[in-house]
């Protein structure tokens, strides 16, 4: 029996929208698929480095599976394809009607607009705060995200005729705001160079925000936007251990490989800032572990960098726990105590971070790359680390990155 026939699921079949689990029906149909229980992706540590833009690159023309009819319920998906190059990986294409998203006045980021080629991640991080959105499409936020990805096939035709509107006043618009736009998928797809150009000639100024080591197949497209319009390029970096982030983002590109690219966007005189969030409790956040992650970058080339901890909204805060009790029980009753009012740290965390982070930027020349962090509240300062404390927490703000 086909997965691909399977995922047309009935309603005794659907996840739980409150755990993200699937019904043991679907568990065995997943099963017999040969699909892993926690992570899809075979990249992991040396591997993720695979992800690289020669690998990446897969031309639409090879060996593919496309289901007669879609396999989620949306009314303009065109196909649902399964690739060799992309083992345990569904992409569903689908015809986009917009591709500007308005953020909502009450957000605290600094921009208005956002663009997001695609919906779920191959990239599998278990902390990913856009987890849930995937529900809304009858999906779940575990498996499913990390697995179940919605490609917007003609987002670059839809932008360039919402950028040729006389009402686009040529806004900041972000990329990286909700799934990474340099994804594995991105290597099939090449959605990016469409958008980069189509922004650029509009004279509309843009960020992105990545992991994706395959961002280095478009270097010299951004560097002739650059002429035309302001760029920003970060690159998500929380830490340096590649054997934590393997097991944390496994889809990913290692942190070696990443700082590897930041080297290669700096010496392409490429202004690109670090963002390093998530900091993840009693896991990155030891002295070495950020004194290593603040050195390494400086030495790459950056000169900007944001950090704050770990965010756990609805959704990443259930997969994340769950991910925790496997692989780390010891630390699940110290997260219950720091993460008890929601999904912000306690003030009196931020706070021991947010000096340990203001620290290590005067101590290396790093600069903040343009958002003030909501560790910013006041608190104990630099010190050891505070226990698990009852502090009242503010109430939850915006993540600066989502990865």
């Amino acid at each position: 029996m086909r997965w691909e026939a399977q995922l047309v699921r009935s309603s005794t079949d659907q996840p739980d929208a409150g755990t993200g689990r699937v019904s043991p029906k679907a568990q065995a149909v997943q099963a017999e698929a040969g699909a892993p229980h926690l992570h899809p992706l075979p990249l992991a540590g040396p591997a993720a480095e695979r992800a690289t833009v020669e690998q990446a690159a897969v031309e639409p023309a090879t060996v593919e599976q496309a289901t007669a009819e879609p396999l989620i319920q949306l009314p303009n998906v065109l196909r649902t394809v399964r690739s060799p190059e992309f083992e345990g990986m569904t992409f569903h294409e689908v015809v986009a009607k917009s591709a500007l998203n308005r953020v909502p006045e009450s957000s605290n980021m600094p921009f208005r607009w956002t663009i997001n080629p695609y919906r779920g991640c191959t990239h599998a991080c278990v902390y990913c705060f856009a987890r849930k959105t995937h529900t809304y499409l009858d999906l779940d936020y575990g498996r499913d995200f990390d697995s179940q990805v919605v490609v917007k096939r003609n987002v670059a035709e839809v932008l360039r005729a919402e950028l040729r509107r006389p009402s686009w006043r040529r806004e900041h618009v972000a990329l990286g705001t909700n799934t990474d736009p340099y994804q594995r998928a991105e290597g099939r797809y090449r959605l990016m160079p469409d958008i980069i150009e189509a922004l650029a000639a509009s004279g509309t100024p843009f960020s992105i925000l990545t992991k994706g080591t395959l961002l280095a197949r478009d270097i010299d497209l951004l560097a002739r936007a650059a002429e035309r319009v302001p760029v920003g390029v970060g690159l998500s970096i929380a830490m340096t251990d590649d054997a934590l982030s393997a097991r944390v983002e496994p889809g990913t590109p290692s942190p070696t490989a990443r700082l590897r690219l930041l080297e290669r966007l700096a010496g392409a005189g490429v202004d690109c800032h670090v963002m390093a969030m998530p900091i993840l409790p009693w896991l990155s956040d030891s002295d070495a572990a950020l004194e290593s992650l603040f050195e390494r970058v400086r030495s790459a080339g950056a000169s900007r960098i944001t950090a704050g901890p770990l965010h756990l909204r609805p959704g990443a805060r259930e997969w994340y726990f769950d991910w925790l009790a496997e692989q780390r029980p010891d630390l699940v009753p110290r997260y219950r105590e720091v993460y008890r009012r929601g999904a912000v740290a306690s003030k009196e965390y931020r706070g021991w971070l947010d000096g340990k982070v203001s620290a290590l930027k005067r101590r290396h020349g790093l600069g903040s790359a343009g958002w003030r962090s909501s560790a910013a509240d006041s608190g104990p300062g630099a010190g050891a680390r505070p226990p698990a404390g009852r502090a009242a927490v503010p109430p939850p703000a915006d993540q600066a990155a989502l990865f």
